[in-house]
């Protein structure tokens, strides 16, 4: 049996234990076609000290570390090897069929100067800290520790948007891996990134399991995990705290030969703590299809369950399936809308949509919402309950709420330019106003309280 076989086979065991139990959504053949091969199954071990690297915090070891990359690269796969020790680097290039195993007590730790992640291809833009651009069967594992340093960038950061809601200076990501086909994250905990963490890229058969990230809440734009037009993905059991998305799927672009860029996608068994919750979008010009959340967990969030776009932005999303979910103290539980200004809660001038808008000529790029299930969601609210916000031109239709329970401070569920909306078993309770709010919507199936 070739290496190849031996790859597939190892890693397939491990496919089938974690989509154990999970329902992932209308994906017909998916876990007996996708199986990502654990290239350490090759059992070829490149230890970086063997190759220089110090592992004392204050050495620069990016040399002695991309040497035992490419020397992995070259002999045509196996496991690069990281012991205990704090790993000083700058940015480094994975190969295909390539582990980064990271030990026990390892950190592999980002330089902060700027200089050294400065893209000379792009102005003003920044390369990651961890790369991979057109390569297949990789994994990071754990259960160390991949840190970002990120603390000397959020502060510049943050005092852009202050002045400017929406817009924060660019910073360089933690994980930018592009063009894979089998990438598997596992293990492993990622933190303090100067922006995004986890970014996989027009990638396609993803899992990323049981994986740790964590920035402070007050750091911007520090999503957690961002899949961009990549198909068959799988995040599972991860336990995310930072200060942006806690995951957020966007389709940036069309993607060859799909007529979604970004599909078949399966958030499961999730704790989210502080960040801006579960989000599509919001560039979703490419399309996105089919997407289960389910059986997770928000605390403290600054959303919930969210889909963000706007015109100029838009595509098609649909078949979008929410099912056990519980969200405590977030703000708010649901939002649906076409009208996404990019701000924050700490934004200076927080947008919302205009009050009187006219109908536009539908585009390409007009956002259209549709075919969205929200079934055994219970949540309380520290202010409103959400919005289903769709554009005059281009109304969000058949969205179905069933046993959904929000309890709100302030206000209730705003539904405007919207069709199809069913509820079933729909409770809605808040303080101020009524608990549904209606404009241009078609609401079947909703009893108030007060009224019965």
């Amino acid at each position: 049996m070739n290496d190849s076989m031996k790859w597939k086979r190892a890693f397939h065991a491990k496919l089938c234990l974690l989509l154990s139990g999970v329902c992932l959504p209308i994906i017909s053949g998916w876990a007996a076609d996708t199986a990502i091969p654990a290239a350490s199954a090759s059992g070829k071990v490149f230890n970086v000290r063997a190759f220089g690297a110090k592992g004392d915090g204050k050495t620069l070891d990016t040399g002695a570390i991309q040497k035992a990359l490419d020397e992995c690269g070259n002999a045509g796969g196996g496991t690069v090897q990281f012991p205990p020790g704090s790993y000083l680097s700058k940015p480094i290039f994975l190969h295909s069929s390539t582990t980064v195993k990271l030990d026990a007590g390892a950190v592999l730790q980002t330089t902060d100067e700027t200089a050294d992640f400065v893209n000379p291809e792009r102005t003003n833009s920044f390369i990651a800290f961890v790369n991979g651009r057109d390569i297949h069967d990789v994994a990071i594992v754990g259960p160390g520790t991949i840190d970002g340093a990120g603390a000397k960038w959020w502060i510049p950061a943050e005092e852009a948007r202050r002045k400017t809601p929406g817009y924060t200076l660019p910073r360089p990501r933690l994980i930018v891996i592009t063009g894979c086909k089998n990438l598997l994250v596992s293990d492993v905990t990622l933190q303090n990134s100067p922006c995004m963490h986890l970014v996989p890229t027009d990638c396609e058969n993803v899992i990323i399991s049981n994986v740790t990230v964590q920035a402070p809440a007050h750091s911007a734009n520090t999503d957690a995990i961002d899949p961009i037009c990549c198909k068959n993905v799988l995040i599972t059991k991860c336990h995310v705290d930072v200060g942006d998305d806690n995951v957020a799927i966007n389709a940036t672009h069309k993607v060859a030969g799909r007529e979604f860029a970004s599909e078949n996608i399966t958030v499961s068994d999730c704790v989210f703590l502080h960040g801006h919750g579960m989000s599509i979008g919001s560039q979703t010009s490419g399309g996105v299809h089919n997407v289960l959340v389910t059986n997770c967990t928000f605390q403290d969030t600054e959303n919930g369950l969210r889909i963000k776009s706007a015109r100029g932005r838009g595509g098609v999303v649909e078949n979008i399936r929410y099912t056990d979910i519980t969200m405590n103290n977030v703000d708010p539980a649901i939002t649906l809308t076409c009208y996404y200004m990019n701000n924050s809660s700490g934004d200076r001038v927080p947008q919302s949509p205009p009050k009187v808008d006219p109908a536009q000529a539908k585009s390409e790029r007009t956002p259209i919402f549709r075919n969205i299930y929200f079934n055994n969601v219970k949540a309380t609210c520290q202010k409103s309950a959400g919005i289903i916000i769709g554009l005059p031109e281009s109304e969000i239709s058949n969205v179905f709420l069933e046993n959904v329970q929000i309890a709100a401070a302030t206000t209730g569920l705003s539904v405007k330019n919207a069709k199809g909306i069913q509820f079933k078993n729909v409770q809605l309770t808040n303080r101020e106003g009524p608990p549904l709010l209606t404009e241009n919507a078609e609401v079947d199936g909703w009893k108030d309280p007060v009224q019965k």
